[in-house]
């Protein structure tokens, strides 16, 4: 399942079959306009380079953090104030709005810019280490891959960011390899 914090830090693509081609699409406007739609959030599009800037920093940060999180570490003093801070930069109001048959209570972010959507990926971090855990944040076993993602399974044995994709090219890696041997 898709979060808003996995989305975002797996801006950083890597070619999963090996390749060696990768894009750091965090710079590119289009990726901007479709993150944005896909979250319903708002932001100047293209981004300043200053706001690139600061993105590629917190997302690095906190695939940092994950990747700590993801190896059975626990989230620090340091670490928590470092997320408060990015949330505090983004400043909501709440809103109560009728939707279909019933209400809903709405946060409206105040301003439209790149720091409320830094806050927004932080709080969702956040809300994911207060529902879930930090040890069920991983990084796809696939080397060529590197995505993060949350491991939602019962067992909590996923190892790959997509069994289809990631896990099918492994299983195929390995009898390959287990072939090659046994000739």
């Amino acid at each position: 399942m898709d979060r808003l914090w996995t989305d975002f830090v797996n801006s950083d693509y890597h070619d999963w079959r090996g390749g060696d081609r990768s894009e750091d699409r965090l710079g590119k406007a289009n990726w901007q306009q479709e993150f944005l739609d896909r979250w319903q959030l708002q932001a100047s599009v293209p981004a300043s380079p200053e706001d690139e800037l600061l993105m590629r920093n917190f997302r690095n940060d906190l695939l940092a953090l994950g990747a700590r999180l993801s190896s059975g570490a626990s989230l620090t003093d340091e670490e928590k104030q470092w997320l408060n801070g990015v949330m505090e930069a983004g400043h909501v109001k709440r809103t109560l709005t009728t939707i279909d048959q019933g209400l809903k209570l709405q946060l409206i972010a105040v301003e439209a810019h790149w720091q409320q959507v830094m806050a927004e990926v932080a709080a969702d971090f956040a809300t994911t280490l207060v529902e879930g855990e930090g040890g069920r944040i991983r990084i796809c076993d696939n080397s060529d891959c590197r995505w993060m993602f949350y491991d939602d399974t019962r067992s909590r044995t996923q190892k790959y960011c997509d069994d289809k994709m990631c896990g099918n090219l492994m299983k195929v890696r390995r009898f390959r390899a287990k072939r090659k041997t046994q000739n």
